[in-house]
């Protein structure tokens, strides 16, 4: 069962989840299931489904609901946020109550391409608002390499402000060191809320995104003990031993990150630690060359060499 509600508390690591398929392009339950423990051996604090990396668009409205279902049952209580993006309202709507009723905490809303401007933003989330009403916590996905949308920090201010169900910004904007400073400059205002901020783009820019203020990482990174370690190490005030963990790890962080590719890469390192059966994507979907598998292997084994120098446990999660 799901812990309670998302809310601007939420902080940690809460990790996008590939969905696994079969060799033959089926939805794979018993990866999920594998997949969903292999999450939890590495200490996520809640799971991401249906993300723009999770192949949802891939998915029938059945099979998300089902995967949805699959995770709650097994997650031990972690939180689980649902992404229910979609170009028609009504769909979201849908989508986010389906997802509340399956045991999500909350849903993750990205901004349909075509808003113009800030003033359309603004309506675009003020429709959302009423259509969802006030009990469905609200993720507001800035990603504008992807939505082509600009999430301006007053306009997020202003929809802050006026929907208390927008409890956090999934923030994805690269570069966005800026932007994170003057939310979290903007939140000392008199009366305004401190909602939660986790960030993206493959954990490339973490550490400093958490000295900025940032309460964690909502990305899909193959490593996700290395995201929960280096956080908790902020957390406990740290940050320079975080720092050196991710340093060791940041060679992998940048190679998942190249277009095309990176989801194949990330699919194949969990193939590979045991977390799913297959790495196949549903068609369409990128693969990867002999090469690419080649650089693979160099750039995990120079990993384990590295934490092995440094003192570190190099065992799998999924073992």
């Amino acid at each position: 069962m799901s812990a309670g509600k998302l809310n601007e508390q939420a902080k940690g690591v809460y990790i996008i989840a590939a969905t696994p398929f079969t060799e033959e392009g089926a939805l794979d339950l018993q990866s999920v299931d594998s997949m969903t423990d292999f999450y939890l051996g590495c200490g996520v604090n809640g799971f991401t489904l249906l993300g723009m990396m999770g192949e949802a668009h891939k998915l029938s409205p059945d099979e998300s609901l089902t995967v949805v279902k699959r995770v709650a049952a097994r997650a031990q209580g972690r939180q689980i946020i649902v992404g229910v993006s979609h170009a028609g309202l009504e769909n979201v709507r849908r989508l986010a109550h389906e997802a509340m009723t399956a045991d999500a905490a909350g849903v993750m809303v990205a901004p349909p391409p075509g808003l113009k401007g800030d003033d359309g933003v603004y309506s675009y989330y003020a429709q959302l608002f009423k259509e969802l009403g006030p009990d469905i916590p609200v993720v507001y996905q800035d990603y504008p390499q992807s939505t082509g949308i600009y999430l301006a920090p007053a306009v997020f201010e202003r929809l802050v402000d006026d929907f208390p169900q927008l409890v956090m910004l999934k923030h994805e904007d690269c570069p966005g060191l800026a932007k994170l400073t003057r939310v979290r400059e903007g939140e000392k205002k008199p009366g305004r809320r401190r909602v939660s901020i986790l960030v993206g783009n493959g954990g490339l820019y973490l550490p400093q995104e958490l000295r900025r203020g940032a309460d964690g990482a909502m990305t899909g990174f193959a490593w996700p003990e290395m995201l929960v370690q280096v956080c908790d190490l902020f957390a406990a005030g740290r940050a320079e031993e975080a720092e050196d963990l991710f340093d060791i790890y940041l060679p992998l962080v940048r190679h998942e990150q190249q277009i095309g590719i990176g989801l194949a890469l990330r699919k194949e390192v969990l193939f590979r630690r045991g977390a799913i059966r297959s790495p196949k994507q549903r068609a369409p979907g990128s693969s990867l060359t002999a090469t690419d598998r080649a650089e693979l292997d160099g750039l995990m084994a120079r990993l384990e060499r590295r934490l092995a120098a440094a003192g570190k446990s190099a065992r799998l999660a999924a073992e």
